[in-house]
C-alpha cells in the first residue's frame, strides 16, 4: 500500500511518546513493504536536527499550539487555506491507497472535511484527547458554527448576504465538527473510544489498538534486591503529577523508617520545576530525591538499574507509553489507574496499584512493595510476558496494518 501518514508533530521534533509511536508505525510499516508517506507541521524544535528524510513532508502551519501564534479571523484564513492547498497538492504528487491521520492537535480541522470528502480511503488512529477535548475548539470552525459575539454573528450574516461565505467555503471548508463521520476509526485504549463517545462523537464503532513498545530495545533487569532506589519518568507538569511522587517517597521513608530514594527523568516550565524542587528542599531531600534529564534512547538502558517505577498521572492519559516501557525492562510498577491505563493495571498481578493524586495511598502502595517477598520479580515476570504478549511495537503494527488493509478494501 501507498499510505498518507498526517500528524501534527513528528520526531525529531516532537514532544510526546505519541510521535515517537507514529514513527515506529511508520517505520515498521516500511519495513513491511509499504510505500509510506508522512504529512507533518513545519513546528520544530531548537537543537533537534532532521536528518535526511525520505518521504518525510514537513509543510503544514500550526495555529495557536506549541507557542505559535493565535491568529484573528480575517488573518487565519491564509494558514487555513495554504494548509488546504499543501494537503491537495501532496495527496496529488503522492497519490496515496489510504490517509492515515493521526494527531491533529493545532492543525487545521478544516481539513477533516476535505479528508472525508475525497474519494481516497481514510483511517483514524486515536491515541489523545485531540477530538474529545478539542475539536469543538478549533477556531476556524468554530467561528463559522457557534453562536460567538453579537458581533460575530453580526459579521457571518453579512458575509453569507454578500456571497463570501460561499467563497471561502469552497477554499477552506467550513462545515460544522458535528457533520464529521469518523467512518474508520480506533483508538488507544476503551477509555478514549468512551470518552469520545460521550462527548457525542458518532465513534462507539471503533476498534481499540493499545500503544505498543519495542520490547527488544530496553535492557533488560537481571537482579532484584531490597528496593532502595525508585524512578519518575515523564514530563514535569502538574498533569503527571511528579509531586505526588515525591509526596509518596518521603510518606513511605517516614511510614517505614527506610531512606528511599528517587530520581525522577524529566523537563518541564521552569516555573513548575522550581516548584518541585521547592518542595525536595523544604523536604531536606535534596541527597535522596533529583531532578535528572537523559535522552529517551539512553532511558531505555536506565530502567533497570532501578528497584521500582512509579507512575502517578492523573489527567486521564490516553494510554500511557512508560509504564510499558518500565515494564518490557522487567522493572516492577507502581502506578494508578488513570485513563486508559487502568485497562492495564491489575494489582498484584502484573503492578501495584495506589489512588490518583494521592501521596498517602503511594506511600502505602510503596510500604507494600517493601514487604514483598522476591522484591517484586514475580509481578515484573508477568508484566513483562503481557507486554510481549499484548502490547509489543510488533502487535500493534500487526493489528493497525489489518485495519488499513480492510479500510482500503472496503
Amino acid at each position: 500500500m501507498r499510505i498518507l501518514v498526517i500528524s501534527n508533530l513528528y520526531p525529531p521534533h516532537g514532544i510526546g511518546g505519541y510521535e515517537e509511536r507514529c514513527k515506529y508505525t511508520v517505520d515498521m510499516l516500511r519495513s513491511r513493504g509499504h510505500d509510506v508517506h508522512v504529512l507533518t507541521s513545519d513546528h520544530q524544535i531548537e537543537g533537534r536536527v532532521s536528518e535526511s528524510e525520505q518521504n518525510i513532508h514537513r509543510k503544514l502551519r500550526v495555529h495557536g499550539f506549541y507557542g505559535h501564534p493565535w491568529l484573528p479571523i480575517h488573518k487565519l484564513y491564509s494558514l487555513e487555506h495554504e494548509n488546504q492547498e499543501t494537503l491537495k497538492a501532496t495527496v496529488e504528487s503522492v497519490q496515496p491507497d489510504i490517509v492515515h491521520v493521526w494527531n491533529m492537535g493545532g492543525i487545521s480541522k478544516a481539513l477533516l472535511h476535505t479528508l472525508e470528502a475525497s474519494s481516497t480511503p481514510l483511517l483514524y488512529d486515536i491515541s489523545d484527547h485531540w477530538i474529545a477535548r478539542s475539536l469543538k475548539a478549533d477556531v476556524w470552525l468554530s467561528w463559522w458554527n457557534d453562536a460567538g459575539s453579537p458581533a460575530r454573528s453580526t459579521l457571518r450574516k453579512l458575509l453569507t448576504c454578500l456571497g463570501l461565505k460561499s467563497y471561502f467555503a469552497k477554499q477552506v471548508p467550513t462545515a460544522p465538527v458535528s457533520a464529521l463521520q469518523f467512518k474508520n476509526i480506533y483508538f488507544c485504549s476503551q477509555f478514549m473510544r468512551d470518552l469520545t463517545v460521550g462527548k457525542g462523537y458518532p465513534v462507539a464503532h471503533a476498534g481499540v489498538i493499545y500503544c505498543g513498545v519495542d520490547t527488544k530495545a530496553f535492557k533488560r533487569k537481571q537482579n532484584y534486591q531490597v528496593p532502595r532506589r525508585f524512578l519518575w519518568v515523564g514530563r514535569l507538569a502538574e498533569d503527571k503529577d511528579p509531586l505526588t511522587a515525591v509526596r509518596g517517597i518521603l510518606g513511605a521513608s517516614a511510614k517505614t523508617a527506610t531512606p528511599l530514594q528517587l530520581d525522577l527523568y524529566g523537563k518541564g516550565s521552569q516555573a513548575y520545576t522550581d516548584q518541585v524542587n521547592a518542595e525536595i528542599v523544604t523536604a531536606g531531600a535534596t541527597d535522596r530525591i533529583q531532578i535528572k534529564s537523559v535522552s529517551h534512547e539512553k532511558m531505555r538502558t536506565l530502567y533497570a538499574d532501578y528497584d521500582a517505577y512509579i507512575f502517578s498521572s492523573n489527567w486521564g492519559e490516553p494510554f500511557a507509553l512508560t509504564p510499558l516501557e518500565a515494564m518490557a525492562s522487567g522493572l516492577p510498577v507502581i502506578m494508578c489507574p488513570d485513563g486508559g491505563d487502568i485497562e492495564l493495571l491489575e494489582d498484584g498481578v502484573n503492578a501495584l496499584g495506589f489512588a490518583p493524586g494521592d501521596p498517602a495511598s503511594l506511600a502505602a502502595a510503596i510500604a507494600r512493595f517493601l514487604e514483598i517477598p522476591d522484591f517484586g520479580k514475580a509481578i515484573s515476570d508477568t508484566a513483562l510476558e503481557r507486554v510481549g504478549q499484548a502490547y509489543s511495537l510488533k502487535t500493534m503494527c500487526d493489528q493497525i496494518e489489518v485495519h488499513l488493509e480492510a479500510t482500503v478494501s472496503k
